[in-house]
């Protein structure tokens, strides 16, 4: 069983990349609803949060656990990876290496929270894969909020992702990374604007690829999903046709339950 959260729904969009690549395995995806967002979150608060669900995981099962959150990534993957020896631990980072690797104009952006913005992690990857490019490292406080609420229709929300990105636009980038799950699923806003000019960079289905390499042959193979959230679980049910992923419900084992970590 492969065992995937995140503070909220950001992480679905690595669930379903990990679903498409792989559509016999049995899944868990647990969501910190009671805990959200983490973007604003102390190291320790996370690391916390971040071990008590790695335990949850473990103990429902789990024989690989995916941390589909950066900024958990950079607050405790290692924390866990400690705690869990004998279980595989697969953490998200900012696409950092491949947007520094595909840039023409040598400079690229990073929109992240506040958390994996100021991480040492980030700084980490843009140090290691991205000397030859400029990098602009661009705070979005309030959108992974805004996905949690399913409000990406507001056009509030339309003008700070333009009031972000159009800039970015103008100063010549053109490989734009998603530092945040939660992320993915504002594609249809961010494309429109950095039509022609530039490029989203999203790692979910490197990680897929990633968890389908360190799969065990043990685990049960029977295609089904179990969703839980640790407060408000009919959201996640909601979530899924909202978020384009209706196609998930087809693979769930019921509707989402709560979860007590």
């Amino acid at each position: 069983m492969i065992g995937v959260f995140d503070s909220g729904l950001g992480g679905l969009s690595v669930l379903s990349a990990i679903s498409r690549a792989l559509p016999d395995a049995d899944l868990v995806y647990l969501a910190d609803t009671a805990h959200l967002p983490y973007g604003a979150r102390s190291d320790g608060f996370i690391r916390a949060r971040v071990l008590a669900i790695g335990r949850h995981l473990a103990a429902w099962g789990c024989s690989t656990v995916v941390v589909a959150c950066n900024t958990a990534t950079a607050a405790a993957v290692g924390a866990l990876r400690s705690e869990h020896p004998g279980i595989p631990v697969v953490g998200v980072e900012p696409g950092i290496k491949p947007a520094a690797a595909s840039t023409r104009s040598g400079r690229i952006a990073v929109l992240a929270t506040e958390s994996t913005a100021q991480s040492a992690g980030l700084a980490r990857l843009i140090r290691d894969h991205a000397g030859c490019a400029t990098v602009h490292v661009v705070a979005c406080p309030g959108w992974a909020t805004h996905i949690e609420r399913l409000d990406l229709d507001d056009p509030e929300l339309a003008a700070e992702v333009a009031a972000k990105v159009l800039p970015l636009l103008d100063a010549g980038v053109d490989r734009l990374v998603l530092g945040c799950t939660h992320y993915s699923f504002l594609a249809p806003l961010l494309e429109p604007l950095i039509a022609g000019r530039a490029e989203l960079v999203d790692v979910a289905e490197a990680v897929a690829r990633q968890v389908e390499r360190l799969r065990t042959g043990s685990e049960q193979r029977e295609g089904r999903l179990a969703l839980m959230a640790t407060a408000r679980p009919q959201c996640l049910d909601a979530a899924l046709p909202t978020l384009g992923l209706a196609w998930l419900s087809a693979r769930s084992s019921g509707p989402a339950q709560l979860a007590e970590v």
